[in-house]
């Protein structure tokens, strides 16, 4: 079984809430095939609230995850933060269908929430990762110089300056 550490025995807990705490690191993501990360520490609580008839997981996860950004490919922390709350309910057969309730067969004794962390970190990354040394000018890097190098020049700082071709159709835009 995939990830053995994340499944929650249940069956011998007693009524009430119940904290398991988890330090991941970038072999869980890993384990699902996800190469994103250079690297990741992350830290997870977990509070499982046991009713009579059903459970509910509430989720909490913080932490870093070591990214490339995508303008300088440079390697950089990136602080991630993420939730869910997941209600477990019993019934006839396992039904995951739905992103906040999960269906488990009647006389289940047990739990894997493996899937549920894993969605609910790689979901809190965004889709665009800029290192921070970017916006505040801090980052010095060859490609950065690159871009700049190549970047397009600003026309409009010669408003006087136009190009014969258009001038013709400036004057149809105004002659009305």
């Amino acid at each position: 079984m995939k990830q053995k550490e994340f499944v929650i025995p249940f069956s011998g807990l007693k009524q009430g809430k119940h904290k398991f705490t988890y330090s991941i690191d970038n072999t869980f993501f890993e384990s699902f095939g996800y190469n994103e990360f250079n690297g990741a520490a992350v830290d997870l609580n977990i509070v499982l609230n046991k009713t009579s008839t059903m459970l509910e997981l509430d989720m909490r996860a913080k932490g870093t995850v070591n990214v490339n950004c995508d303008v300088t490919n440079e390697p950089f922390d990136l602080k991630t933060e993420s939730s869910l709350e997941l209600v477990v309910k019993f019934g006839e057969e396992y039904n995951d269908e739905d992103d906040e309730i999960l269906i488990i067969p009647h006389g289940s004794h047990q739990i894997n929430v493996a899937q549920y962390v894993y969605e609910m970190v790689v979901l809190a990354v965004p889709q665009k990762r800029v290192h921070p040394g970017i916006a505040d000018g801090t980052l010095q890097s060859e490609m950065l110089v690159k871009l700049e190098e190549l970047e397009p020049k600003d026309t409009k700082k010669d408003k006087n300056i136009t190009d014969p071709r258009w001038d013709a159709l400036k004057q149809l835009k105004t002659d009305k």
